[in-house]
């Protein structure tokens, strides 16, 4: 296989002045912008996930924070992160492959790895993703050398095999939503397997899809910020243009039959084909504030996305301490979700920052590292 051949000199991490700093930011805002959904599932009933009307709207407030979540973050930050995610893989396996010897199976290894946090993780908290990427990451080495438009038409491809899913699945769906179960109605339990398919494999091809869009957008050189900043402006307006009336349509749609579940499925897919162009706006934007001379700000976002791991593991164990366990789902709305939010992100930004400033490494990136490299890696500054 590609990237197995002789052996080159060690193979080591990557050093900080190696580090592609629009990698950084994007990563950085991405994992800061997962908290927005969620929390919701830390906090709130698990229909209220993707059924923002079965819990924590008490005020017209709440409802403000939940209708802005569904059309501004819902997707759009995982795709972002999932983007960053599959360009990443990619990433390691070339500087492994520069470096060192038998790439593909590092690479291999290291997602193995990546396995085994998820599992753990999922044991504290069920809606983790690093399995699903963990998954997803042989694909992506695999499909790591075909051209960037190939990637890209493969990418687009299984975001619309999701939404045909959505679409077929919804005529499955019974008046009464019973088939949904705790996935979309209020005070349910039980979670109906033929909807959990649906969910997982949707998630699935999601994902995949949005890696491989990274890992195209990287190959251009749009996600590592060597686009012109006229590029980037383009990418803005037309990701707004496209996205924002897609996005707001579908949560229109539901709202306007009162969360029905006849639309429950159907009512997503807007939401989904907004993924991508929203995504897209949302990496022009940061790639251009990126270009603007570094600020305390610029630091402390680059230092949230170096430490992306560790942010995302201890979003969740904040997440289960203080809203999960200190709190029944029926004493907490949106208002208080908010303030959680921000208080983490206040948190996230200072000690990212404070962390770096010491160690090479956050600490859960140098726990993967050593396992990756099987070895002892540096972590004092």
């Amino acid at each position: 296989m590609a990237g197995d051949g002789a052996a080159a000199g060690p193979l080591e991490p990557v050093r900080a002045g190696e580090r592609i700093t629009t990698l950084d930011a994007v990563r950085g805002v991405a994992v800061l912008g997962i908290l927005t959904m969620n929390a919701v599932s830390y906090g709130l009933a698990q229909p209220a996930y993707l059924n923002i009307s079965a819990g924590g709207m008490d005020t017209w407030l709440d409802w403000a924070i939940g209708g802005a979540g569904e059309i501004l973050f819902d997707q759009k930050f995982m795709g972002l992160f999932s983007m960053l995610f599959g360009a990443g893989i990619v990433l390691f396996h070339e500087r492994a492959a520069d470096k060192g010897r038998r790439a593909n199976w590092l690479s291999l290894w290291r997602n193995a790895l990546l396995l085994g946090i998820g599992i753990l993780h999922a044991m504290l908290w069920m809606g983790d993703i690093l399995i699903l990427y963990a998954v997803c990451a042989p694909f992506l080495i695999a499909l790591r050398n075909l051209r960037p438009r190939t990637l890209l038409a493969l990418g687009g491809g299984m975001m619309l095999l999701a939404a045909a899913l959505a679409l077929a699945v919804q005529t499955t769906i019974d008046g009464d939503g019973a088939n949904l179960g705790a996935l979309w109605l209020a005070g349910a339990t039980e979670e109906p397997g033929g909807a959990m398919a649906w969910f997982a494999g949707d998630a699935f091809l999601r994902a995949l899809g949005m890696m491989l869009i990274g890992v195209a957008l990287y190959r251009t050189g749009v996600a590592t910020g060597a686009r012109s900043p006229a590029f980037y402006r383009r990418a803005v307006l037309w990701g707004l243009a496209i996205g924002l009336p897609l996005s707001a349509g579908g949560f229109a749609l539901v709202a306007a039959s009162d969360f029905s579940p006849t639309v429950a499925l159907a009512g997503a897919v807007p939401n989904t084909l907004a993924t991508f162009p929203l995504a897209f706006a949302y990496l022009g934007l940061i790639a251009l504030w990126n270009g603007r001379a570094a600020t305390w700000l610029h630091r402390r976002v680059h230092a949230a996305g170096r430490m992306a791991l560790t942010n995302y593991l201890t979003q969740t164990i904040l997440g289960v301490i203080f809203l999960r366990t200190l709190f029944d789902p029926d004493d907490l709305n949106r208002s208080w979700l908010l303030l959680f939010i921000v208080a983490v992100w206040a948190l996230q930004l200072a000690w990212s920052r404070a962390w770096l400033s010491r160690f090479r490494y956050g600490p859960f990136e140098w726990v993967w590292r050593c396992a990756t490299y099987r070895r002892r890696q540096p972590l004092r500054a």
